[in-house]
């Protein structure tokens, strides 16, 4: 039996899309005969990230890391950039382990809306950071595009899936709202751009499930939206199977797990036509992409909830998780991925 161990900064009791994949992804490679294991700040003596409290800062090294190897793996795969990311990534080339890294957060984006870094420095560090191991795992072609654009090297395509046995049409509860409900679930953080969704002009009612460092603020400058707070997978579910529209106003996600969920419970999405929603929705007409976001939004009240759904159920768990093991047993031979042999032929690795 195979044995991986992933090395995440981001992991319970973190609710994100991120945790959701790997979660997702280890319990699929479980039914392919795979073990997963996680490296995360459970492991480690923490303290809380500076300007985002929920989020805990492992106080991890490279020879904390090796102590873990010691039980022996496979194969190594970092997941995120943060402190466990770097010590697994130094341990490693240390000890010239073959391992590969995900990227799923646009942190020079985040970065500078939080701090005015320019992106272009972050960038170089993230380059830095990705291109020493055995490849890189990336969710859509369009985000491969860029990031060899940026200098970043051996790509690889890891999608993401949704699970189809939580969100499903027939989730929907009564909710004692205006309608239409336009809702939106996800991080409360200034890089999501919510309050590009809180502030336009639409009938009904808004609706924002989800916690984070912006919740206090939003909450007193949008009076009139409603505040859910954080929600289950499963209560996630009945809300998208309750709302009308899922308006997802983020334009910095790598994907949008959220995007996903909400189409395989039937509900169409409003977004900008930006990486993430666009890969998603494709030509499917499940969404509605419109720079002018209170246009898209009315438009997907017009959308079949059903057409929704069937384009989700096109997106497994299962098929993820292949895609992720056939990057590793790639990188372990050190040959190219099949996602990467279609990107050079120009051909999508879907």
């Amino acid at each position: 039996m195979m044995r991986i161990l992933i090395a995440t900064d981001a992991f319970r009791p973190q609710v994100n899309g991120v945790v959701r994949s790997l979660e997702s992804l280890a319990a699929e490679l479980a039914k392919l005969g795979v073990e997963t294991e996680f490296l995360t700040p459970a492991d480690f003596r923490c303290v809380p990230l500076p300007t985002y409290r929920e989020i805990s800062l492992a106080l991890a090294s490279a020879g904390d890391v090796a102590k873990r190897l010691e039980r022996g793996y496979d194969h190594i795969h970092i997941a995120t950039e943060g402190t466990i990311g770097l010590a697994a990534r130094a341990c490693c080339l240390r000890r010239k382990r073959v391992f590969t890294t995900s990227y799923h957060t646009r942190f020079p984006e985040y970065i500078e809306a939080r701090m005015g870094v320019p992106p272009l420095l972050t960038y170089g560090l993230l380059r830095y950071f990705h291109n020493a191991g055995s490849g890189v795992m990336v969710s859509t072609a369009s985000l491969a595009e860029e990031l060899s654009q940026r200098g970043f090297k051996r790509l690889m395509r890891w999608s993401r899936g949704v699970d189809q046995s939580i969100f499903h049409p027939g989730a929907a509860i009564p909710i004692d709202l205006p309608r239409p409900i336009f809702l939106y679930a996800g991080r409360l953080a200034v890089e999501k751009n919510i309050e590009a969704f809180l502030s336009l002009d639409l009938p009904g009612s808004k609706l924002v499930a989800g916690d984070g460092p912006e919740r206090a603020r939003l909450e007193v400058r949008f009076p009139q939206a409603h505040f859910a707070g954080l929600k289950t997978s499963a209560e996630l579910a009945a809300l998208y199977s309750s709302a009308d529209v899922f308006v997802f106003p983020s334009r910095t996600d790598t994907f949008g797990l959220a995007v996903l969920e909400a189409l395989a419970c039937g509900l169409p999405v409003a977004a900008f036509p930006v990486q993430g929603p666009a890969d998603i929705i494709g030509v499917s007409k499940a969404g509605a992409l419109d720079n002018d976001l209170r246009a898209a939004a009315l438009a997907a009240l017009d959308i079949s909830r059903d057409l929704a759904h069937r384009h989700a159920m096109a997106f497994t768990w299962e098929n993820c998780a292949r895609q992720f093991l056939d990057n590793v047993q790639a990188a372990r031979a050190g040959a190219p991925a099949r996602s990467e042999v279609l990107w050079a032929r120009g051909v999508p690795a879907e």
